[in-house]
């Protein structure tokens, strides 16, 4: 079934409490806001101890080191990805609250982290949350080599939890988002991109970190492997809806919003779903697409035909509608877990990622 904003949700989800409760309907800008504090709510001790864990493995007795990470932690984030660990944990039967769910929440948020630090400099990006990128502020060769220092000691950290399944988990996610990576920079600019081609980078670099995280909590959770498969299934669906609502935020929101300059996928090269969607129904804009590209300037006529294409042939809402698609199977994954106020979160999740602003 194809849901869209305005079909009712499932009856787990803060939608249908505002129905229930007969609250006067807020504006859908208010609604993602509401989920998020409604979800962090739930797990706000757990979530104060990653940030300690956070603030502690980024410590080192290397000044340089101490002082990157300092940056990097304070730049913040939704720390959805940790969040998303934790209340797995939870609906899968375990204690979100002990040191390993939190030690391996951390983890993710690191890894994740990491993998933002290269983007950045693969990109060339100058503004990451507002801030100076770390590549923009320290240069290439200091992010490159903070970048690894995550990604070691992530690794180092989920050492001390003495489990091949996880370490498995964790290695085989690395190697897809690294995949991931290396066939996107062999697109760059390139305007004949497929969808098929789009959805296999979209997996490697975003889906399967938020699919590693369900499964890692149900593992510490020591669920059974139906349990495992639900929620190794959901965060799957979960970041591919979240990442296709992260390209709609690439034409309609603004840089304010988003921390970084509007359009700096198609700037950076980059082809997204809304564009290869347009490219396929009209094939004269892909003239616009190209010239975008090569001057890597977002603007005049080329951006204002752009925006009034995909306005026009309905393709910001169609692609929207496809991200409620993933959200409604991610929904439909958790159908095997027993009824919690974790699970109702869950199930609230993909809401708030696709109707969040930035």
């Amino acid at each position: 079934m194809r849901i869209s904003r305005n079909t009712p949700l499932p009856p787990t989800t803060l939608v249908a409490e505002f129905a229930m409760q007969k609250f006067v309907p807020v504006k859908e800008s208010i609604f993602p806001e509401a989920v998020a504090r409604r979800v962090f709510r739930l797990v706000r001790d757990e979530m104060s101890a990653v940030e300690e864990e956070y603030a502690r493995q980024v410590q080192s007795n290397i000044q340089v080191v101490n002082y990157l990470g300092d940056y990097l932690r304070a730049s913040g984030g939704k720390r959805v990805r940790p969040a998303l660990l934790i209340l797995s944990n939870y609906a899968a039967g375990g204690d979100g609250s002990n040191d390993s769910v939190i030690r391996l929440a951390t983890v993710m948020e690191m890894l994740h982290t990491a993998t933002l630090v290269h983007d950045d400099i693969i990109d060339n990006a100058n503004l990451r949350r507002s801030r100076p990128s770390v590549n923009a502020k320290f240069g290439n060769h200091a992010a490159v080599l903070m970048g690894d220092w995550l990604y070691m000691s992530a690794f180092e950290t989920s050492l001390r939890e003495r489990s091949l399944q996880i370490l498995d988990i964790l290695t085989t996610l690395t190697r897809k988002m690294t995949e991931g990576e290396l066939l996107q920079l062999s697109m760059l600019g390139r305007s004949d991109i497929s969808e098929a081609e789009y959805f296999d980078i979209l997996r490697r670099k975003t889906a399967y970190l938020f699919s590693a995280c369900g499964e890692i909590g149900a593992i510490l959770g020591r669920s059974d492997e139906l349990r495992q498969k639900a929620l190794r299934d959901y965060g799957m669906n979960l970041g591919i809806s979240f990442q296709l609502a992260d390209d709609l935020l690439d034409f309609t929101s603004d840089a304010r919003a988003l921390g970084k300059a509007a359009g700096a996928d198609l700037t950076e090269g980059k082809l997204t779903l809304p564009l290869i969607i347009l490219r396929e129904r009209v094939p004269s804009i892909r003239i616009e697409i190209e010239q975008v590209m090569e001057s890597g300037e977002y603007g005049g006529p080329a951006r204002a035909n752009i925006d009034e294409a995909l306005k026009s042939h309905g393709i910001v809402d169609e692609v929207r509608d496809l991200a409620y698609d993933f959200a409604a199977k991610a929904g439909k994954n958790l159908d095997v877990l027993p009824e919690s106020e974790y699970r109702t979160a869950l199930g609230d999740i993909p809401y708030f990622v696709i109707e969040r602003n930035r």
